[in-house]
C-alpha cells in the first residue's frame, strides 16, 4: 500500500508538471487502387491541472492508511 501511496503522488507530480502531450498519425485520405493519398493529423492528449492533485492528495491519503497499519 506505500509504494501504490508513492506512485500516485508520483504521478500527480508529473501531471503537474506535464499537462499533456501530442502525437502524430497518419491516416489515408483516398486508396484509390494504386493511387493512395495519406495525411498526417496531429492530435493531442490533455488533462486538467487539478487532476494532478486530485492524485496527489489521493496518494498522502493511502500513505497514511497504509503507514497507521
Amino acid at each position: 500500500m506505500k509504494t501504490l501511496g508513492i506512485v500516485l503522488v508520483l504521478v500527480g507530480i508529473v501531471m503537474f508538471i506535464i499537462t499533456g502531450f501530442s502525437f502524430t498519425t497518419e491516416e489515408t485520405v483516398i486508396d484509390a487502387g494504386p493511387l493512395q493519398v495519406s495525411a498526417e493529423k496531429e492530435k493531442s492528449v490533455n488533462w486538467p491541472p487539478y487532476a494532478g492533485g486530485i492524485s496527489i492528495v489521493a496518494g498522502i491519503i493511502v500513505f497514511a492508511i497504509a503507514r497507521k497499519k
